[in-house]
């Protein structure tokens, strides 16, 4: 794909659509759309897919570049029609030129709704229910963006053959602790609506797929780890000076624990750089972890760097030693791809897929995730020497490139439709 999202305005296209870093997207009619050729005479495979947040926009995480790589990866059988907002998470400003318009990122056409638009809905409805679409993939669990579109399909407002649901990472122990009360209520209602309509569920690894039947022992489930674009070469390491550097990138929020961090480098011996790159989600967590940072000790050297386009994430991961994620919990992570990508180790909890790969890529596991053990790894990194640092981030690397060389198969769009064909 190309380096840029390039938005080409028609005549009714606001002036404000401009140039947006990511990948090559054009505002266009649905009814634009060319029919089959002689050359594939068999009708497309139609996907309607949705999810709350999609570039330009880049604050949800990992979930957004998956969804890209999916629709940049799925075969020319398939056509992806997809709705999602016109803002990005957090943010109250629309896309420029996006609101309420139809735009094609290479042959799937996608729709930005803003929620708070009947007319945005009608047009979106109107186009949708021309359409009879052989699969529905919705991106949650919770979201409205998924349970609006699931009972649209029960009563048969959209025309949908089947339904594919991935959870991503929704039914982790943390997740479901967040109000708790309130999805245990909502699950009473929605469990036996997705039985009677025999959706069919994504996990991306095995433990999400056991995750998946704890909650649902009924659940059809196609087990396919998340698309990435990362290239299959890491950025080749190099020696970092002292003090050694550490950073944290990812969204700010209880889940990815960033505050556990800063406890621990309250107890760290040793001097260390500490950056923090990634969007305020959760303000009254940030305020939390700034209070802790006003306690650590002089010779940690605490910053945070603000937020970060996609573009520039394995670019910063490079200049860092090691990066700290404590997550309480991902069903990918998307963001550990990328650190091992630019061979920058990782400290982690055990509660990612990635283990086996971060304990032969240079970095930690921490099977048991509490402040001291996390800060006797800080510790222990710090009194690496510079050469022995550059061994860890070398060994990143060549972990990363042993899994990046695992053979992918086809998409779970593709995987979906060639299951279906072969009945």
């Amino acid at each position: 794909m190309a380096d840029t999202f390039d938005i080409l305005r028609d005549d009714s296209t606001p002036a404000a659509a401009n140039t947006i870093h990511n990948s090559s997207l054009t505002v266009r009619d649905p009814r634009g759309v060319a029919p089959a050729t002689e050359s594939n005479p068999a009708p497309p495979y139609r996907v309607l897919l949705t999810c709350d947040f999609f570039e330009p926009g880049f604050r949800a995480g990992g979930p957004v570049r998956s969804v890209a790589q999916l629709l940049d990866t799925v075969s020319p059988a398939i056509e992806v029609t997809m709705v999602t907002r016109d803002r990005d998470l957090g943010s109250t400003e629309p896309y420029p030129g996006l609101s309420g318009r139809w735009a094609h990122r290479g042959p799937a056409r996608i729709y930005y709704l803003d929620p708070g638009r009947v007319r945005q809905w009608y047009a979106m409805l109107r186009t949708l229910r021309s359409s009879k679409f052989d699969l529905l993939y919705v991106n949650s669990l919770w979201a409205m963006s998924s349970i609006l579109p699931i009972l649209a399909a029960q009563i048969r407002i959209v025309q949908v053959d089947r339904i594919l649901l991935a959870p991503r990472g929704e039914l982790a122990a943390s997740a479901l602790g967040v109000k708790s009360r309130k999805k245990r209520l909502f699950l009473r209602v929605w469990r036996p609506i997705l039985r009677r309509l025999k959706v069919r569920w994504h996990a991306t690894n095995p433990h999400e797929a056991q995750l998946i039947r704890d909650v649902f022992p009924w659940a059809r489930i196609e087990t396919r780890r998340n698309e990435v674009s990362l290239p299959s070469e890491p950025i080749p390491p190099a020696e970092i000076g002292d003090p050694p550097r550490l950073v944290f990138i990812g969204r700010i929020s209880p889940i990815k624990n960033l505050a556990k961090v800063v406890e621990a480098l309250a107890l760290v011996t040793q001097p260390v750089v500490f950056d923090v790159y990634g969007p305020i989600e959760d303000r009254s967590y940030w305020a939390e972890c700034q209070l802790l940072a006003q306690r650590l000790p002089a010779s940690v050297t605490f910053s945070y760097r603000g937020e970060l386009a996609p573009r520039a994430v394995r670019s910063t991961f490079a200049r860092y030693d090691m990066f700290a994620f404590p997550t309480q919990g991902e069903n990918f992570g998307h963001v550990i791809a990328e650190s091992l990508s630019a061979s920058c180790p990782v400290i982690c909890s055990d509660e990612t897929p990635w283990s086996p790969v971060l304990r032969a890529g240079g970095g930690a596991v921490l099977t048991d995730a509490t402040v001291a053990t996390l800060a006797h790894q800080i510790d222990q990194f710090a009194q690496r020497s510079r050469e022995q640092r550059l061994a860890a981030r070398r060994a990143a690397g060549q972990a990363y490139r042993s899994w990046r060389a695992e053979t992918d198969g086809p998409n779970i769009l593709d995987r979906i439709r060639l299951t279906v064909a072969e009945r």
